[in-house]
Parts: structure tokens; sequence; C-alpha cells
């Protein structure tokens, strides 16, 4: 088995057992994340990898796709009583926008058109944003970058959930509550823990969507407009779906922070339960990451991984080692060369 570099050999950790009063501390690690396996698996032995760092040309296809399955869906919405219209939000809806939050993802990392032309990537992204209801995708990008170039970093990765929301959400009510309001943390921890200024594209970004969401209600009335909004709030929230937000680097084992799952919701979410091999090489489009495993299987299928996101919400739930605070932080010095 290759000699994968192990957390445990590199960081020093400061665990505290979760209580109903928020006892306990974040995971401490004071030196930088492993180092990646991308050297050893691009040299002559896997030379199919560096292949795999292409555009996926059928990206922009399914985001279309998507984006006119929730427009039919609005005009359907229109004779909906409001209590099927929130039924039809969670069941159908909620997986459609969470799907184009997770394109949009990809989108992130240009995997639509390559890095040559970026521009079409950040416009397709936009595009996908609309049936999302608010803008999202120009920050999201913003910060992203961020996520992978100083992974769980102090004050820097933004998809670490602050010290407050430890302290407050450390019992299985409170843990239901905050993951059913994690549309509401991932917008606006951002501004707490590392706000940046605002982007060109991000104020686009936001003309765009206030010009789509004034024209459906123009068009079609309020319950469209409202169904979108809530298919974003309950598929990003308690949603079985959303099971990854938990499952990719919570410390469910002492010393793993990242985790992949390879289950069917793969096929609705573009690959992101492979996290493992995405952190490893964030230029693979989703569709090809099934490839890296196949290629080189004794880099992944030893670590742990999940097998059902509806069992990562349960478990972080009801489990008292499990919570808000079940991250790793790291102390990581910021990039001279800028974002």
């Amino acid at each position: 088995m290759p000699n994968r570099l192990s957390p445990q050999a590199h960081t020093t950790f400061s665990v505290f057992k979760s209580t109903a009063r928020g006892h306990q501390a974040h995971f401490t690690v004071m030196q930088p994340p492993p180092s990646p396996v991308q050297v050893t698996l691009q040299n002559s032995k896997y030379p199919a990898i560096k292949a795999l760092m292409r555009p996926d040309p059928r990206l922009k296809w399914t985001v279309l796709a998507l984006v006119l399955a929730q427009l039919l869906a609005c005009r359907l919405a229109r004779e909906l009583p409001w209590r099927w219209l929130l039924f039809w939000a969670y069941a159908f809806g909620g997986c459609v926008n969470h799907s184009l939050t997770l394109a949009i993802h990809d989108i992130s990392h240009n995997a639509a058109f390559g890095s040559g032309r970026a521009a079409h990537n950040r416009w397709l992204a936009v595009f996908a944003n609309l049936p999302v209801g608010l803008p999202y995708a120009a920050s999201f990008k913003k910060y992203h970058v961020d996520h992978h170039r100083y992974l769980g970093g102090d004050g820097l990765d933004v998809d670490v959930p602050t010290r407050l929301e430890g302290r407050l959400f450390c019992t299985p009510a409170r843990k239901l509550l905050w993951l059913a309001l994690q549309p509401l943390f991932y917008s606006l921890r951002p501004l707490c823990v590392h706000p940046k200024a605002l982007t060109r594209m991000e104020v686009l970004n936001a003309l765009v969507q206030l010009a789509a969401d004034a024209a459906l209600f123009a068009l079609w009335g309020l319950k469209p407009v409202a169904y979108l909004l809530a298919s974003s709030l309950l598929g990003l929230g308690l949603h079985p779906i959303s099971g990854h937000f938990v499952a990719e680097h919570y410390m469910f084992l002492k010393g793993h922070e990242t985790y992949s799952y390879y289950g069917p919701l793969n096929w609705i979410t573009f690959n992101v339960g492979y996290h493992v091999e995405h952190h490893d090489f964030p230029s693979i489009p989703g569709c090809n990451l099934p490839q890296v495993r196949k290629i080189a299987p004794e880099y992944y299928d030893h670590l742990p991984q999940h097998h059902s996101w509806v069992k990562v919400l349960w478990d972080f739930v009801f489990e008292d080692s499990l919570g808000p605070y079940a991250r790793v932080k790291r102390v990581c010095k910021l990039a001279e060369d800028g974002l």
C-alpha cells in the first residue's frame, strides 16, 4: 500500500468531548494539511490521471436541463395550494436546486469550459444560479478557493463553523435546528469570519438574479418565486442530499478530516461524494472523479468512507462526539500572491 501521508503524523489535536453545555473546543491542528498525492499519481505510473484534467462537455447541457426543469415547475406551481407547493419544493425542487449548487461548485473549478475560458464559466454559474432565487455563484467562487488553499484554516476557510455555532448547537435538538438552517449559516459565516471586498462579478450576479426574480413574479405571480426560494432553503437544509455538507470534513474518526461517499446520490450531485479525490485533484471535473479511484484504488479504498448521507445526518444529531465543533482547524499563513 502506498505511504499516503497520515494526518496523525503531522498534527497536534486538542479534543474535548461534546457536552450539553457546549464545553468543547475545535480539533486544533498547528501544522499545514498533509501533502496531497498529486505528484505521486501524476508520475509515469499513472499518466492517465493527467488526461482526466479536462472540461466536462456535458456540464453546460446538464445545467440547461436543470434550469428548464425548474422553469417548468414554476409554471406548474402557479396552480398549487401552498401545502403542496412546499411538498414539491422539498421533494423535487430541493433536489434540483441542490444539484445546481453543486454544478456551480464544479463550474467554480472551471469544469465546464476550462481555465482558458474563465468568463464562460463565470456566466454559466450565474445562469445555473437563476433557480436558486438568491445570488450565490460569484460569492461561492470567491470563497471556495480558500477552502482548497487553506483547508480548515482558522479565519480563512469559511466552511468551518464558528466557535459561537459550536457553543449554541450542542444538543440533538439544537443540532437538528443547525442543520435546517445551513443555508443561513453558509450565507452569513463568510461575512463574519473572513469578509472580502465586493467584486464586479458579484454585483452582476445580483443584478441578473434580481431581474430574473422580478420577471418571474411579473409573469406568473408570487407562488413560483416562493417555490424557488423554498426549494433552496429546504433542499440545502435538512435534506438527504445535504448530508454531504457534514460527510465531507467533519471528524467522524480522529485523524481523518476528509471522507468520500461512493453511493447512488452521486448520480444527482456531480460526484461530490468523491471528496478525497476532489481535494487531491480539484481540477478534475466531477464526471471523471470515479476514474481517479479506479486508476489508483490503493490510494483510496483503504480510507474511511461514508455509506449513507442520511446516516451521517442521524449520527451528527445523536452522537455526543459530533457537532459543529467536530472539525479540524489549523493555523495557516495567508498566501502572499493573493487570490
